[in-house]
């Protein structure tokens, strides 16, 4: 996928979460800002994407949690299945994180910030899309994101830094510690270990009917 296409399918997704629900009045400053996206802001866009617009559906999360937790054994096309089976309730971006349970469990673990990042999504999603451009940019400049085998990371000083999968049909859910890969590394620290990109998930055609149709071609 390229960096614009990839551009293109976030500003979607966030304008999409905007007209979804009534947006609050702006309420956080870009460090607050920062500080929220912190755990998010290296994911592959297309995940990213899917995070941020099924944030502002907080009261939805921990049900599908609960959901994916209880299938994880399940994948591709027989969890499609079950999904499809099962006439799931929940808003098609929320749905498309079910294939994620880790992700979902994070975000029905700490419902505060889930909360609070879907406000910020509502209220001022382009000041998100920036709080993530900074980060990106942090751990660009400090060594940390870096194209590798499982990314593909556009990047310089002045330009919108996108995160899309080698693989557009396989979505890695990178580990990494905010407290480092936002923090200028200590001499001799081997920057490359500190994003682990060791989970992934196939997201085939059988997955277009929750949003990823836009985000595997």
């Amino acid at each position: 996928m390229s960096s614009g296409v990839v551009a293109w399918v976030l500003t979607v997704a966030l304008a999409s979460a905007s007209f979804a629900q009534e947006a609050p009045p702006p309420t956080y400053t870009p460090p607050q800002l920062d500080n929220l996206v912190k755990r998010i802001a290296l994911y592959p866009d297309p995940l990213l994407a899917q995070i941020l617009t099924a944030s502002t559906y907080g009261d939805q999360i921990p049900d599908a949690a609960a959901w994916a937790d209880q299938h994880h054994y399940l994948t591709g096309q027989a969890l499609a299945d079950a999904i499809q089976q099962d006439q799931l309730p929940w808003d098609p971006s929320v749905q498309a994180l079910l294939p994620f349970p880790s992700v979902l469990g994070m975000m029905a673990s700490d419902m505060a910030w889930t909360n609070d990042l879907g406000n910020a999504v509502l209220a001022e999603r382009d000041a998100v899309i920036d709080a993530v451009q900074r980060e990106r940019h942090l751990a660009y400049q400090y060594g940390y994101l870096r194209t590798n085998g499982q990314i593909v990371v556009s990047s310089g000083p002045y330009i919108y830094i996108t995160i899309a999968p080698v693989n557009p049909a396989f979505i890695v859910v990178p580990a990494y510690n905010p407290a480092v890969v936002f923090v200028a590394p200590r001499p001799g620290f081997f920057v490359g270990a500190a994003i682990g990109f060791g989970f992934g998930v196939t997201i085939g055609a059988f997955f277009h009917p929750w949003g990823w149709g836009a985000t595997t071609v």
